[in-house]
Parts: structure tokens; C-alpha cells; sequence
């Protein structure tokens, strides 16, 4: 017998600017939720890493920001805003 499938193992962490975006836009998590129709806890499960977006919900929230999903999540740590502002002030 073959082993059960249990799905694909997420071994590294998903990381998002949703807290930026939310701060730039003057967004509660549960205006947010509501905007996406999730919970507004998940929200917050997003923004901690606690919890990886389903592909409707990174493309939901890609819509609502009017930014290609890459933006919003990555594999790797974002660079500081800060830091990409002052390279091309260079």
C-alpha cells in the first residue's frame, strides 16, 4: 500500500506587507477581512506568519491592493521600504 497524501509540506515561512499596506491605507484587519470575506483573524494569522494564504485569498488580495501578488508575499524576507527608497535616491 502506498502512504496517505497528505498535501504539500510548507518548510518555509510565507512573508507578506500586508501590515504596511493596511497602515498605508488607514485599514483595521477587520475592514480588510470584510473587504476579502475572510475572518479578520486570519488577517492576523497572515500578518504574523502564523497562517499561509490560500491562492484566492493572495489573488483576493492582490485585487483589493491593485498589486501583483509578488508584492503582497514572498519566499524570502522583504528588503526594508526604507532601504529601496534610499538606493534610488542614489
Amino acid at each position: 500500500m502506498f502512504p496517505a497524501h497528505k498535501g504539500p509540506q510548507m518548510s518555509s515561512p510565507i512573508y507578506n506587507r500586508l501590515p504596511v499596506l493596511r497602515a498605508e491605507r488607514g485599514l483595521s484587519r477587520k475592514a480588510l477581512a470584510d473587504s476579502v470575506g475572510v475572518n479578520f483573524q486570519t488577517i492576523g494569522y497572515l500578518e504574523r506568519g502564523d497562517y499561509s494564504p490560500s491562492l484566492e485569498l493572495a489573488l483576493k488580495l492582490s485585487e483589493y491592493f491593485e498589486l501583483p501578488v509578488e508584492m503582497i508575499f514572498s519566499l524570502k524576507p522583504f528588503e526594508p521600504l526604507s532601504r529601496i527608497a534610499n538606493q534610488r535616491d542614489q
